[in-house]
């Protein structure tokens, strides 16, 4: 059997208001495969909660390339929500370091767009089908640079088809999140980001970023394959076991032949 530390390492990215324990219910799983996991907490994001640095695209990217460095070998890159541009922009900027980059659910933006232009070209292109997502449920500073999500809203949208105890106990962790951290754009080019494979875990039921609005992501940004799950917005904690069943033999086929083997299902 292929040893642990042979395996690529997956760096966790999580989304806005999270931290790292977004993934503590799916993380076990991909050690118990076999598989080196590391999850991180992005700057400004009041976790560890003395953290008020801040909260943007250089300083997420800085801190996500920081735990790269610090294993050797290639890794795979997961962002779940927001941290799919994360993910997005640290391809760009190390792909010699990256296997591959996996979205849950994940923001996929072309170059120099926003998600918000991008939500505005869906509204568009599909009258009648609601965008809002999350956004209806923000409460923000007097100043607007920090938002939080009301906990009604993150049980109607991020976790409603969870476990109920579950899915309170991730409500109680979300925290204020600069917009900063929310309000980004990759800059990508298809000689570096463009070389680097990628998968898209889609979420039929996400009542946070809606089917069409990912696959309108997923058209933007061509060359993902898509895994379609039928759950909601946070599908490490819906359906973890489902997640790690569909992701890992996909990843298997998806990487170089020098890193298939330690992929097993």
């Amino acid at each position: 059997m292929t040893k642990p530390e042979t395996l690529p390492l997956f760096v966790l990215i999580h989304g806005a208001w999270q931290g790292s324990w977004a993934f503590a219910e799916w993380a076990p799983l991909l050690q118990r495969r076999g598989c080196n996991v590391v999850a991180v907490d992005l700057p400004g994001n009041c976790w560890p909660p003395e953290n008020h640095a801040p909260a943007n695209l250089a300083s997420y990217c800085t801190s996500v390339l920081d735990v790269i460095k610090r294993h050797p070998g290639p890794v795979i890159l997961v962002g779940h929500s927001g941290g799919g541009i994360t993910a997005s922009q640290v391809a760009e900027l190390a792909p010699e370091r990256v296997a591959a980059v996996v979205y849950l659910a994940g923001i996929m933006l072309p170059s120099d767009r926003d998600l918000g232009e991008v939500i505005q070209q869906c509204v568009v292109e599909n009258p009648g089908i609601d965008f809002d997502g999350i956004t209806t449920w923000l409460e923000y500073s007097p100043c607007a640079t920090v938002s939080r999500v009301r906990p009604e809203g993150a049980l109607t949208c991020f976790v409603q088809d969870c476990d109920p105890v579950k899915a309170l106990h991730a409500v109680r962790q979300l925290r204020p999140q600069q917009e900063s951290g929310r309000l980004m754009k990759p800059v990508l080019t298809e000689e570096r980001f463009g070389t680097v494979p990628r998968l898209y875990v889609e979420c039929t039921a996400d009542e946070s970023l809606v089917l069409p609005l990912q696959r309108k992501m997923q058209q933007l940004s061509p060359g993902a394959q898509a895994l379609t799950m039928h759950c909601g917005h946070v599908p490490q904690l819906a359906q973890p076991e489902r997640l790690t069943d569909l992701l890992l033999p996909a990843l298997g086929k998806l990487l170089s032949p020098a890193l298939r083997n330690p992929m097993h299902a």
